[in-house]
């Protein structure tokens, strides 16, 4: 195929206003065919979209009915995804699709029927999964480097507050109002990243994930949302590795994405802004690199698939499975998130931020200890979900 890849993207607010920056600096707009939103004016990069007379369309069976593209990239609402990745692969473009994949696994596997019959890929924008420091450490893990993976956790605490929720009429939502699943959620969305990467690093192959066989969950809510802000799980993969994951919106304190990954002869270890560095039991290191500073890596690494006529990308939507075999799993062992007691919740009128007492220590507590918060005994709130197997 030749180096001129055509683009649409699809969902130029938001998010996608990410994609347009890297393709404006690096002097690639003229690859892009047309732009699909319904508020294009609301992109940062509107006035550069019209400079360049790049069509503007309302939907992207508006677009396909003028034009053609080699690569659909989609960074639309999580509801928007399964359908607009659908619709272009039947007009014969391979798709960028944002995070998460889709909430509901049935409409996942059509994603892998479809894009199988097509003869196109699909990749999922998981940032870290097509950064080099990541690729580097998977193949060590798929090599044996590190023995056998025992256990793994990963800490988020990233504060939002109400103009967090308040930015998109699904954020928090269950649903959308035509019924169509959303399931946005700390886990679901903004540190989503991390919760799958842990079993993207467990994969078998590039394009593939460990898949997830059990999971118990923890879930709590202070926020006026429909799924959850605070979460806590302890999983199992198929191969036997415990997987925990903390996060929460519902803290004062900003801390990670930290994790610690441990293997039969060596711990893997991270902290944000900081190298991913493995400590052998031998008293060795070797170091990784910051995978934050890769996060464009996915935009370049599906024009070059184009480019080369591949049919498979490092994260495809078999990568992505696992993901949202987890989330289903969250929302099946607690389906409903409990509230935090009424004492220990604190409103910052002046930042307009509602946060728990005490949730940042409990949640650091956890995870050095690899335990869930009902299993410390420090909070008689704590309430833990049923046990979900997923095989």
């Amino acid at each position: 195929m030749e180096n001129y890849v055509r683009l649409v993207l699809v969902g130029i607010g938001g998010y996608g206003n990410t994609y347009l920056r890297e393709l404006y600096e690096h002097s690639m707009f003229d690859m892009i065919q047309g732009v699909v939103d319904i508020y294009p004016e609301n992109s940062t990069y509107y006035e550069e979209i019209k400079e360049h007379n790049i069509p503007i369309f309302s939907s992207l069976e508006a677009f396909y009915e003028e034009c053609k593209a080699d690569l659909a990239i989609i960074s639309t609402p999580i509801h928007f995804h399964t359908k607009q990745t659908i619709c272009a692969l039947e007009n014969g473009s391979n798709v960028l699709c944002e995070k998460p994949m889709s909430p509901v696994i049935e409409d996942a596997k059509r994603m892998i029927q479809l894009k199988e019959e097509k003869n196109k890929f699909v990749a999922i924008g998981f940032d870290w999964s097509f950064s080099d420091v990541i690729q580097n450490l998977k193949q060590d893990i798929i090599a044996g480097m590190f023995g056998k993976a025992k256990r793994m956790k990963t800490l988020v605490l990233w504060p939002r507050n109400e103009e967090y929720y308040e930015r998109a009429s699904w954020a928090g939502k269950k649903y959308a109002q035509d019924g169509t699943p959303i399931f946005d959620s700390v886990a679901n969305n903004a540190t989503s990243h991390f919760l799958h990467n842990m079993f993207y690093v467990l994969g078998d192959k590039p394009e593939e994930s460990a898949p997830l066989d059990k999971l118990t969950a923890e879930l709590y809510c202070v926020n006026d949302i429909e799924t959850f802000d605070t979460c806590a799980f302890k999983g199992v993969t198929d191969a036997g590795t415990e997987i925990y994951y903390f996060a929460s919106h519902a803290v004062t304190e900003e801390l990670g994405p930290v994790f610690e990954y441990e293997f039969e002869d060596a711990r893997i270890l991270y902290k944000k802004n900081e190298s991913i560095v493995v400590y052998f039991d031998d008293g060795t290191e070797k170091i990784y690199g910051e995978p934050e500073q890769e996060r464009s890596y996915k935009l370049f690494h599906c024009i070059k698939a184009v480019q080369e006529n591949r049919k498979e990308t490092l994260c495809g939507p078999n990568a992505a499975l696992s993901h949202v075999y987890s989330i289903n799993a969250i929302h099946q062992s607690v389906p409903q998130a409990y509230p935090f007691p009424k004492e220990f919740i604190n409103y910052d009128a002046a930042n307009r931020m509602t946060s728990v007492q005490g949730l940042n220590t409990l949640l650091k507590q956890c995870y050095e200890q690899w335990l869930l918060p009902s299993e410390t005994k420090e909070a008689s709130w704590t309430r833990q979900g049923s046990v979900v197997s997923t095989s």
